[in-house]
């Protein structure tokens, strides 16, 4: 590991000196490093790597970190499912508005689908206006253009675009002209009675994979050559100079922007003009390939969600003998990106929590009769059965988290040296959770030292092991300590979580499993 580039080693020091801990941002310039940096000694253990530096630095560096592959911004082809419409023969992703909202997981699958398919449809969007607002918002934020926050896609008496009227719309990109472009589009489906007016969609990124193994001239040209993109109305005038095809510095496919209607008059000589217009030709043939035209019907309530700068979107003609009203907004692919990996992480986090309680959890809890998984979940259950909010039943169940987490064990404590697990606990939990859940925690060890001290009908129904801890953490409060104590924002919580720990420790009664709970905790989680 010692051969990695001293100054790349040491930018990512992980260590609170070097970054933030609550938002992980640099505290310190890369020139702030002295000329000479050179690593003074390394050892490797318990799975991380510690590495003195020559300046007396000392950094630890997980080695599951130092062995991760190279990450890329998740926008080129690099990961994608490249389609043709045969790939969607069993249906196209989807879900339902009312799932989508309530399971993380689902919430996540969708998101997934767009980044790595380039779409999804959401099912059962309440058909009444402004609600394509409030699908974007469930994961970002709406990109307000000259059409306003959000547009309606009907037939206009005076449109200032075709897609206002009711004549076919061949595959398009939206927006070339603007830089940046908006990422992401959403049309929500209000009303679809006319004859015709079926939606299409085209998979850009596979169109221009095609071009490149066809013809790799035309497209190198594509990426090379810089298309004047413009729209004009009556308060508008917009330009952008961008290639049809948009590659990365390792030549991958990035964006497509494609729009027929609004490319403007390319200047250059007669050679360089004359081979985009033969690249342009043979890159546009291939996106009208039925093979790759992906054509459905979107019905009322439904949401289709897709990615602008990789598919390209479409319309057949319909019949005025009907009515067809959709909503759309645009909105950003870094917002989605973001809620997407915040639900990863999120998940993440619950799996390791459930590991301990389904790993360490298991073992014995302090002399008690149960196991440390079983009074947690009999204390999470206890609140529940109390009616007590959502923050408190988390609380409660995680209250004891810190035995697992901290430099000192549970062991420890029975051995007679305080462990600090409150502390412990509560500081890595506010890592995913606020005050509401992490205080209670931090306060509960607290709390028993103050029942203790207020209540000696309490501290008499204390178990054996309870009492004995009870002495390890610093007995009952004094009079003055108990009053502080008293009056602390969290105290009220902090002695109900405290209550509910006193009354979980039954063998064999019976708790919802950890998975019972894994919905609220999610619900609460930052």
């Amino acid at each position: 590991m010692t051969e990695l580039p001293p100054y790349w080693l040491r930018d990512n020091c992980p260590c609170a000196e070097c970054r933030d801990p609550r938002n992980g941002q640099k505290l310190f310039r890369i020139d702030d490093l002295p000329q000479d940096l050179a690593i003074a000694a390394s050892t490797e253990a318990d799975g991380r790597l510690e590495v003195l530096w020559s300046d007396g630095h000392r950094s630890r560096y997980p080695l599951s970190w130092l062995a991760e592959e190279a990450g890329e911004d998740g926008r080129t082809e690099e990961g994608k499912r490249l389609w043709t419409a045969g790939d969607f023969a069993r249906g196209i992703p989807e879900a339902g508005w009312e799932a989508y909202l309530a399971d993380p997981a689902e919430q996540a699958a969708v998101l997934a689908a767009v980044r790595r398919s380039g779409f999804a449809v959401l099912r059962g969007v309440p058909a009444v206006e402004g609600q394509v607002l409030r699908v974007a918002e469930s994961f970002g934020y709406v990109r307000v253009t000259n059409y306003g926050e959000l547009f309606d896609v009907r037939v206009e008496p005076d449109p200032n675009n075709l897609a206002f009227t009711s004549v076919a719309i061949a595959p398009h990109t939206d927006n070339p002209y603007r830089d940046p472009v908006p990422t992401l589009q959403l049309l929500h489906c209000l009303e679809n009675s006319a004859t015709g007016g079926d939606s299409g969609l085209v998979d850009g990124f596979k169109a221009a994979a095609v071009l490149r193994a066809e013809s790799p001239a035309d497209f190198e040209t594509l990426t090379r050559t810089p298309v004047p993109f413009v729209f004009r109305d009556r308060r508008t005038e917009l330009r952008a100079d961008r290639p049809l095809i948009d590659v990365d510095p390792l030549g991958r496919i990035r964006e497509v922007r494609f729009n027929n209607r609004s490319i403007g008059t390319l200047r250059g000589s007669g050679d360089r003009v004359s081979a985009f217009y033969a690249a342009y030709r043979r890159f546009a043939a291939i996106t009208l390939r039925p093979e790759l035209q992906l054509t459905f019907r979107l019905d009322p309530g439904d949401c289709l969600v897709f990615d602008n700068t990789r598919l390209l979107h479409a319309r057949t003609a319909f019949r005025q003998d009907g009515h067809r009203h959709l909503q759309g907004c645009y909105a950003d692919l870094d917002s989605l990106s973001s809620t997407l990996a915040v639900l990863h992480r999120r998940a993440a986090a619950l799996d390791g929590i459930a590991g301990l309680f389904a790993g360490e959890g298991a073992g014995e809890y302090l002399g008690e009769e149960v196991t440390m998984a079983e009074h947690m979940l009999q204390a999470a259950a206890a609140a529940e059965a109390a009616g007590a909010p959502d923050h408190l039943v988390a609380a409660a169940l995680l209250h004891d988290i810190g035995h697992f987490k901290g430099a000192l064990h549970g062991r420890d404590l029975m051995g007679g040296q305080d462990n600090r697990h409150s502390d412990t606990g509560a500081d890595w939990l506010a890592r995913w959770f606020g005050p509401e859940v992490t205080e209670p925690v931090r306060l509960h060890v607290a709390a028993k030292r103050y029942l203790c001290a207020v209540e000696p009908d309490y501290r008499a129904r204390l178990s054996a092991a309870s009492e004995y801890t009870l002495t390890v953490q610093g007995g009952p409060m004094g009079e003055r300590e108990a009053q502080e104590f008293a009056e602390l924002p969290g105290a009220v919580d902090a002695v109900a979580v405290r209550r509910w720990d006193e009354q979980a420790k039954a063998a064999g009664a019976p708790t919802p499993g950890f998975d019972h709970y894994r919905p609220l905790l999610a619900s609460l989680m930052r």
